[in-house]
């Protein structure tokens, strides 16, 4: 069982390519628009943000475009390719002069969240971790996550790869969605971080035996949280595509099927489930 099965994307992918009135933000590295399986692909630079990479080699831009073809890449191409007919809006935090992924910086991805939300984004995938931040700049980022919230945006967030028991200013708010990496067996990995709040609102998706493709469209294969997210984003940008008219809120219940739940380890994700879910609804509020 691949990745893709393994949360019960092919159904779904069947039933739609997503829809570009559905803009999916990649707050991530920079993205190499050149890259052969993004062909046709509806990529966009936020203004003010060079969204491709200027260094194909570096390790900021082939993350970045990692994470963007397992959403945008041409279906066949050996990415996951889950939503390519979505819009996507690249927003890179990473510098690609750093030869590590460095973390981001709570006051910067407050500011990149803003961009992303004015640029019309309906869901943000950040596969970021987060640097140590002082009270004001974890305000901030509060705020920012807060305004996603008043304007109906859902936002995806990698829970982090450090193997930790606890949560962060981002894992730890209300309106987000942390996603925790697991193997195809569903056993949350060694180095996924875990906690209250990521196992209360959050879910589990594949972190390992991902495929996807790097800056010069060859296939490779990363694993971490880093990779899971983006199968929450493309599952959440498919439905929308599929039901507009759905709120916010209803989404994220569709998505997340919170319930009390005592254990640090959320749920997987089920996106033939959160389909069925929401087909029910609409079916029974065309019936009121």
């Amino acid at each position: 069982m691949g990745p893709l099965d393994l949360v019960k994307l092919p159904a779904l992918m069947q039933r739609t390519r997503g829809d570009p009135r559905v803009r999916v933000a990649v707050v991530d590295g920079p993205v190499e628009f050149a890259d052969p399986s993004l062909a046709g692909a509806r990529l966009s630079e936020i203004p003010g943000h060079r969204g491709m990479c200027e260094f194909a080699s570096s390790t900021a831009c082939r993350h970045g475009t990692f994470v963007a073809a397992i959403l945008s890449a041409r279906r066949g191409s050996g990415a996951s390719a889950i939503c390519p007919d979505c819009t996507l809006l690249v927003r890179p935090i990473f510098a690609e002069a750093n030869s590590e992924m460095p973390t981001a910086a709570a006051d910067e991805l407050a500011e990149a969240i803003l961009d992303c939300l004015d640029a019309g984004a309906l869901v943000l995938n950040i596969s970021a971790a987060l640097a140590r931040a002082s009270l004001k700049s974890e305000r901030n980022l509060e705020e920012a996550l807060d305004e996603c919230a008043r304007r109906g945006a859902i936002v995806v967030v990698a829970a982090g790869n450090q193997g930790s028991l606890g949560s962060t200013a981002i894992t730890r708010h209300p309106w987000v969605i942390p996603v925790v990496a697991c193997d195809l067996r569903v056993r949350p990995m060694t180095n996924t971080n875990l906690g209250r709040s990521i196992g209360r609102q959050g879910v589990a998706a594949p972190g390992s035996g991902v495929m996807s493709l790097d800056a010069a469209g060859r296939p490779r294969s990363i694993h971490g949280t880093s990779v899971a997210a983006p199968f929450v984003s493309g599952t959440i940008a498919l439905l929308w595509s599929v039901f507009p008219g759905v709120t916010a809120g209803d989404m994220r219940i569709a998505v997340t099927r919170p319930y009390v739940r005592r254990t640090v380890v959320p749920p997987l994700l089920d996106a033939w489930r959160s389909y069925q879910h929401l087909a029910a609804t609409a079916v029974e509020g065309a019936c009121a």
